[in-house]
């Protein structure tokens, strides 16, 4: 049943052309995005507390979805979307070169020069608050996650659970603003749960980096749980259609242009071959030939996946659904199509915390889908402390690139810095792998990207990624370790006793010279922090001190590309945080 208002919808006067749209002028960049996070200038890194994900009126908790995409330049190679902001950072060598080609490993160290703008905060990787504009490769602009992003005006980005949708050379960023977001990007010491509705956002950007406020809208009928959405354009109607959670269902709002002035146009209540009616996390994906779906699981469980598909007419209703995979309780629902298979991603019911990310793929979209699989390289962090939001398909000249635009709830979870944390994916044939990158270059006109000079190799290096207290975090091998609610930034830290140690190895490293760095607290002198390069071990040790210092070891030449790094305990109690591993 359709819910619609009394009056008469106000009408944006300024519209695309349904030729503009198809022929290759307009790509939709979309995917789900799982529950709500607000974004300003770059990613943050940790994670929060345990538990089950909130549900909203319509059988979700806080959960966004993302918009559909169809082809930039005609290419039916990849298509699926999702929102993304890029951080800033300073000139310099590049860490390691190359593409996200088929191959998928980023290439060999290249040099950089002045080229596309990058905006964000500089500091380490970890932590840090947000600083001034830095210069970005030749050729692209930088992605620095793990901060607040911030818009061309300066103010924070405020955009979760939402999607990405290309019109021309243009990127247009859909998102939700909570009141909670805001709070906690003026200060990240405290998570909240405030997700009261304080706007749709619409951000306009040229290279995916660097954003612009259009609109900050307040339709009506907004009450209750609002969040998980995306932006399709309809051909036939000439409507850009917002399709959300609110209102106690599936919500329609439309609007004439790209850029905001969204006005409600009505709210389905039962949804037809969803289990209960009602979705539980939900995006949209809109495939090349311009048809669009809603991607969810059931409300209650959330076991049951379907793909959905929108009224062709106008898009504001949704059909029967497909139901394309029952197993595990998942949510953060989202979608991309990369050389013709199409690959359905979910994460955990984990609440507002990170997970791993649970795939299924199929050559058509209705399926059959094959067996769940765990996407690759997301494992060892977590998906780099995020829950699956959306896709974005960057089709350029040489390639496409899939990023994966992952969630950071860390206004409600208080799981580290920033909302938004967006991963090149890289291929081997058809088959993905998820980089988690700290730092990386994007050339939105070729496709191509790579590992950016300050990116941090590390993986989990701020014990964020665990939710609850375990033995041994997620990416690192431990002994006589635990982590500890004694964060420098986000919730955790780790603490190593007596004859403890914490490592981890790395290979395919770029042969250079790097330089490794720790805060830690120590009872007592005589820990060390090291780095093994084979048979050889460079330490320093590691001073007694009740409060966070900063320790460093430079100078690390890596010849063959492996290297091990971590410390030992030596008898006393360290706590250790933020570690950063960067090529000098």
């Amino acid at each position: 049943m359709f819910v619609r208002p009394g009056r008469p919808r106000i009408r944006v006067t300024a519209h695309f052309s349904r030729q503009c749209h198809f022929l290759g002028r307009i790509a939709l960049v979309a995917a789900a995005v799982g529950c709500s996070s607000a974004s300003s200038d770059g990613p943050g890194t940790p994670q929060g507390s345990s538990g089950q994900s909130n549900q909203g009126a319509s059988g979700s908790g806080p959960s966004g979805g993302g918009s559909p995409s169809t082809s930039r330049a005609g290419s039916s190679s990849a298509g699926a979307g999702g929102t993304a902001v890029p951080g800033a950072g300073a000139s310099g060598n590049s860490a390691r070169g190359g593409n996200a080609a088929t191959s998928g490993a980023p290439g060999g160290a290249g040099s950089t020069a002045t080229g596309g703008a990058s905006v964000g905060a500089g500091g380490g990787s970890s932590a840090g608050s947000t600083g001034s504009a830095g210069a970005a490769p030749s050729g692209g602009a930088t992605i620095i996650n793990d901060r607040f992003w911030k818009d061309s005006s300066g103010t924070p980005i405020y955009s979760q659970g939402g999607g990405v949708l290309q019109v021309g050379d243009t990127y247009y960023w859909y998102g939700v603003k909570y009141s909670g977001a805001v709070s906690y990007a003026a200060n990240s010491s405290n998570d909240n749960s405030d997700t009261a509705f304080a706007g749709i956002t619409t951000y306009s950007s040229k290279d995916l980096v660097n954003w612009k406020l259009e609109a900050t809208d307040m339709p009506e009928n907004t009450s209750g749980w609002f969040g998980r959405l995306g932006v399709a354009y309809n051909a036939t109607s000439k409507k850009y259609v917002l399709i959300a959670q609110g209102n106690g269902g599936l919500y329609f709002a439309t609007s004439d242009k790209p850029n905001g002035g969204f006005v409600y146009d009505s709210v389905q209540t039962n949804l037809p071959g969803i289990v209960n009616g009602a979705t539980g996390d939900q995006t949209i994906f809109q495939d090349d030939d311009g048809q669009a779906y809603l991607v969810s699981s059931s409300s209650s469980g959330r076991a049951n996946r379907y793909v959905s598909p929108l009224r062709a007419a106008d898009f504001l209703a949704a059909e029967t659904a497909v139901l394309v995979y029952k197993g595990g309780g998942r949510e953060g629902n989202c979608m991309f199509k990369y050389n013709g298979v199409y690959t359905f991603c979910s994460s955990d019911l984990h609440g507002w915390n990170s997970s791993q990310s649970y795939c299924v793929s199929a050559s058509n979209i209705k399926g059959p889908y094959g067996a769940e699989f765990v996407l690759d390289g997301t494992e060892k962090d977590f998906s780099h402390v995020t829950q699956t939001g959306f896709f974005i398909a960057v089709k350029g000249t040489q390639q496409t690139t899939i990023i994966f635009a992952g969630d950071r709830w860390a206004d409600f979870a208080g799981n580290g810095l920033g909302y938004n944390q967006w991963l090149p994916v890289s291929f081997s044939g058809t088959t993905p792998h998820f980089n988690s990158l700290s730092a990386w270059t994007l050339d939105v006109n070729s496709g191509t990207w790579a590992a950016a000079a300050q990116n941090n190799w590390l993986l989990n290096p701020s014990f964020e990624a665990d939710r609850v207290a375990v033995t041994t975090p997620a990416g690192w091998t431990s002994s006589g370790g635990a982590n500890s609610s004694d964060g420098r930034t986000g919730n955790w830290s780790w603490q190593v006793t007596g004859t403890g140690s914490l490592s981890q190895t790395l290979s395919a490293l770029s042969n250079r010279s790097y330089t490794l760095s720790v805060w830690t607290k120590s009872s007592a002198s005589g820990a060390t922090l090291y780095a093994k390069l084979g048979s050889t071990m460079k330490s320093v040790v590691i001073p007694s001190s009740t409060s966070w210092m900063n320790v460093t070891l430079s100078g690390i030449a890596v010849s063959d590309g492996q290297l091990e790094v971590g410390i030992t305990s030596s008898g006393s109690t360290v706590k250790a945080d933020d570690f950063t591993l960067l090529g000098e």
